[in-house]
């Protein structure tokens, strides 16, 4: 009767670990610090230099431990719509569309526990139709805008680099941050009416950016995740070839810096891990 009751206590000890196993590559715990990932054991808490005086506590767990692939698809999109509009007496018949998406599918590899590189390519467009506007100041002061169109296509090619920090003990969630360097060519194309003729302009565009995109990763699944992030901070080195009505109007570079939240760069995407 004894060897029966052990027997069973060491099913159920068995049982339970397995129910309570961590994230990282079906780990399964040792105990309450260690987890197998890989065929190696590892601890959940990563070590870290203390670069201030003192040590504040903060410990990075383990979210993916080295050696993995991701396989990525991330996406945003965005949209305006208004009809008829006044504001003040002063703007009136405001009639605008627009819209903006962008599709990135990602590969990315490991390289540390929580550290990974890789590539992605971008693939935007934007447009925007402003049927109406009407501004009147007063008098000597007073204007009217119509049948503006506003279209834009572009492809880039970019190396990413991410880094997680793991917030539970059990490794399905994470805030993340990533850096990438992107290299983007496309063209726009802006049509509007000028002395009652219509007028078409033509920009092909070539640009070197920096991107910083802080973020938030779950895993809904064993080897799944889910992840939000939206750009605040970027470098950006562009220039631009425009022509109007076949006519060629020069070339013109700018370059330029941005630390703002922007609503059309929030981008939602999927990711497996193998």
């Amino acid at each position: 009767m004894t060897k029966v009751l052990k027997h069973m206590a060491l099913a159920l000890a068995m049982l339970a670990g397995a129910v309570n196993s961590g994230r990282a590559d079906n780990a399964q715990p040792l105990d309450e610090d260690l987890v197998i990932a890989g065929g190696d054991t590892l601890s959940i808490y990563l070590p870290s230099a203390n670069l201030s005086r003192f040590d504040r506590g903060l410990k990075n767990i383990l979210f993916v431990p080295k050696g993995q692939w991701e396989f990525g698809l991330t996406a945003s999109w965005g949209e305006f719509n208004t009809n008829d509009i006044e504001m003040l007496q002063i703007l009136s018949d405001l009639s605008f569309k627009g819209n903006m998406y962008a599709i990135r599918p990602s590969i990315s590899y490991f390289f540390r526990h929580n550290q990974s590189v890789g590539m992605k390519i971008v693939y935007s467009h934007s447009n925007a139709a402003l049927n109406g506007l009407g501004i009147d100041i007063d008098d000597d002061m007073n204007f009217h805008l119509s049948d503006v169109e506003y279209n834009s296509t572009t492809y880039s090619g970019a190396i990413s680099y991410r880094n997680y920090v793991g917030l539970d003990r059990k490794g399905r969630f994470a805030v993340f941050n990533e850096a990438d360097l992107s290299f983007t060519s496309g063209s726009s194309d802006f049509t509007r009416l000028y002395n009652q003729e219509p007028r078409h302009t033509h920009t092909r565009i070539n640009e070197i950016a920096l991107n910083f995109s802080p973020g938030v990763c779950v895993y809904i699944m064993e080897n799944v995740n889910f992840n939000l992030s939206f750009g605040v901070f970027g470098l950006k080195l562009k220039r631009e070839q425009q022509s109007t009505n076949g006519i060629d109007e020069g070339s013109h570079t700018s370059s330029g810096a941005n630390f703002r939240f922007n609503i059309f760069n929030i981008n939602f995407g999927i990711g497996v891990n193998i």
